[in-house]
């Protein structure tokens, strides 16, 4: 017989633990092996840049992907340890770090130039350059120190892993690399596959390392992590056709963000390029994609993931 599964029940529950964790890692009196000794003024910044908004759907695929790979909802299998529940947490809260450090460098002048993101101002409006900028670089410096606890429990070559995993997903090859291929095709018309290339690097990498390094968490067989890689890349991908479809048929107020900011940067989208119906029918074709590579990954429960892949696919935000 199939239980049912609940998926906002599943979120609420991990989405509770993740913000604990932010909570208390992001901060001057941080618990656990985290020495901070952070000017308040600028953990002011990063706390603000990192708490009270967003979607942790990054969060969310760590910690599905942990879960699949691990058999946490399977009876056959045996308690996952406690350490492993920890990297994954840790894990999870690193690339949201990352993910929060990226948005503050790309609303800055410099960048995007934007003064609205999680529905209030961005970081250096309410700040200032110079501490946006610092905020940016301490984020992703404490996303590694998160992968890399002082805990016997945890192997070395695990933590080397988790912290390869993030470092390629943010780097030049990946959403670092993307950002800059982004800045250089303003008023340019490029073709679909280079579309693809600087959405799967500047967007799609670092939600493809959020399922990898969920799996890297625990024992994943190679089956599933070719599996993982295919859903990851798909989703990735839909996540920001998707994004592209919103920034055109949705309101500042619902986004987040600023509303056509793109076509007023006359910046090459999935809409510009192809129109808004195919862009939708090609969500949904990753969709599609992403929930066949989760059929062959052998893997017992893939409930969340498939949850996580409809919610990104079908969002208004």
């Amino acid at each position: 017989m199939t239980v049912h599964f609940d998926l906002n029940h599943w979120c609420s529950r991990h989405l509770q633990r993740v913000e604990q964790a932010l909570d208390n890692w992001v901060s001057v009196n941080a618990s656990g092996d985290l020495d901070h000794a952070a000017p308040a003024d600028l953990m002011v910044a990063m706390r603000y840049a990192v708490l009270d908004g967003g979607k942790r759907l990054r969060p969310l695929l760590v910690m599905a992907a942990f879960e699949a790979v691990a058999g946490a909802g399977s009876q056959a299998q045996p308690p996952v340890a406690a350490s492993d529940q920890e990297l994954a947490l840790r894990a999870a809260c690193a690339v949201e770090l990352i993910h929060a450090y990226s948005l503050v460098h790309d609303d800055m002048p410099c960048m995007d130039n934007d003064v609205l993101r999680r529905g209030k101002p961005t970081v250096h409006v309410k700040f200032g350059s110079a501490s946006a900028l610092l905020a940016g670089d301490a984020l992703q410096a404490l996303a590694f120190e998160l992968l890399t606890p002082d805990d016997p429990t945890v192997p070395a070559n695990r933590q080397a892993s988790l912290c390869r995993l993030l470092a390629r997903a943010a780097g030049c090859a990946g959403m670092a690399g993307g950002q800059a291929i982004d800045l250089a095709s303003v008023g340019r018309a490029l073709t679909e596959d280079q579309l693809r290339e600087m959405h799967q690097l500047k967007t799609g990498a670092l939600l493809q390392a959020s399922v990898l390094m969920g799996a890297a968490c625990g024992e994943a067989t190679a089956q599933a992590v070719q599996a993982l890689q295919a859903y990851g890349g798909a989703i990735g991908l839909a996540f920001q056709v998707v994004d592209d479809i919103l920034d055109v048929t949705a309101d500042s107020a619902t986004l987040g963000k600023t509303a056509g900011k793109d076509q007023a940067q006359d910046k090459p989208t999935y809409v510009s390029l192809m129109g808004l119906e195919p862009a939708r029918h090609y969500a949904g074709t990753l969709y599609k994609q992403a929930l066949a590579a989760l059929a062959s990954s052998g893997l017992p429960d893939t409930r969340a993931l498939q949850g996580l892949a409809s919610l990104m696919v079908q969002r208004s935000s």
